[in-house]
C-alpha cells in the first residue's frame, strides 16, 4: 500500500469537500493579511499616541500645537481628539455670553465624537476575525461529515469493508476539519489581542480627555 500524502487527500476528496477546503484556505489567507495589517495599525496608533502625549505634556503652547496639528495631514488619534476639542473650545469661547458649562460641554462632546471615530477605525474588521474564529470549525466539520458520508456510500457500493478502503476516505474528510481549525485558531487569538489593544487605547483616550478638559476649564476661567 502506497503512503497517503496530504496533497493526494485534497485532490482525491469529493467536490463539496474540496470547495469547503478552498473556502477555508481563502478565509485563512484573508485573516492572516488582516492580522498583519491590524498589528501594524495598532502598533502605529500606540507609538503616535506616545509621541503626541510627550509633546503635549512638554509644555508646548496649545495654540501652536493646534496650528501644527491643523496643518498636518496625517494625525494620530489622540492628536485628532485634541484638535477637535480645542477647535470647539476656541469657537465657543469666542462667542459673547457663552457660559463656561456650555463651552466645556461642547469641547467634551467634540472630543468624544473624535475619540469614537478613532476607535471605530481601529476596531474595523475585528468582526470578520470573530466570525472566522467561530464559524470556520463548523464549516470544516460540515466538510468532514460530508466526506465521511461520501466515503461510506462508496464503501457500501463496493461491498467489502477493509481498513485500506475506509482509511483514505475518512482521512480526506478529516483534512477539512484540520483546515477549519487552522483558519479559526489564529483568528480567535488575534481577535482577543486586538480587542484588548483597542480597549487599552480607549482607556488612554478617556484619561487624556479628562485631563485636557481640566486644562481647558482653567483656560476658560482666565
Amino acid at each position: 500500500m502506497q503512503p497517503i500524502s496530504f496533497v493526494s487527500l485534497i485532490l482525491n476528496a469529493s467536490l463539496v469537500v474540496q470547495l469547503v477546503m478552498a473556502g477555508l484556505v481563502l478565509t485563512s489567507i484573508l485573516s492572516w493579511a488582516l492580522i498583519f495589517n491590524k498589528t501594524f495599525v495598532l502598533k502605529s496608533a500606540r507609538r503616535d499616541s506616545d509621541e503626541f502625549e510627550r509633546q503635549f505634556w512638554s509644555g508646548t503652547d496649545l495654540n501652536r500645537l493646534y496650528e501644527d496639528a491643523s496643518r498636518r495631514q496625517q494625525r494620530s488619534g489622540m492628536e485628532r481628539i485634541f484638535q477637535s476639542g480645542f477647535a470647539e473650545f476656541l469657537k465657543l469661547r469666542g462667542r459673547n455670553g457663552t457660559e463656561l458649562s456650555d463651552i466645556m460641554d461642547g469641547a467634551r462632546r467634540a472630543m468624544r465624537a473624535a475619540a469614537q471615530r478613532e476607535l471605530d477605525t481601529l476596531d474595523r474588521h475585528n468582526a470578520f476575525l470573530a466570525t472566522v474564529g467561530s464559524v470556520s470549525p463548523y464549516v470544516g466539520l460540515f466538510g468532514t461529515v460530508w466526506g465521511i458520508m461520501h466515503a461510506f456510500i462508496g464503501l457500501g457500493n463496493a461491498g467489502q469493508a477493509t481498513l485500506a478502503t475506509v482509511a483514505p476516505g475518512i482521512a480526506e474528510a478529516l483534512v477539512a476539519t484540520a483546515i477549519g481549525l487552522f483558519a479559526a485558531i489564529p483568528a480567535v487569538v488575534a481577535y482577543n489581542r486586538f480587542a484588548t489593544d483597542v480597549d487599552r487605547l480607549a482607556t488612554r483616550f478617556d484619561a487624556y480627555m479628562e485631563e485636557f478638559s481640566n486644562i481647558l476649564q482653567r483656560l476658560a476661567t482666565r
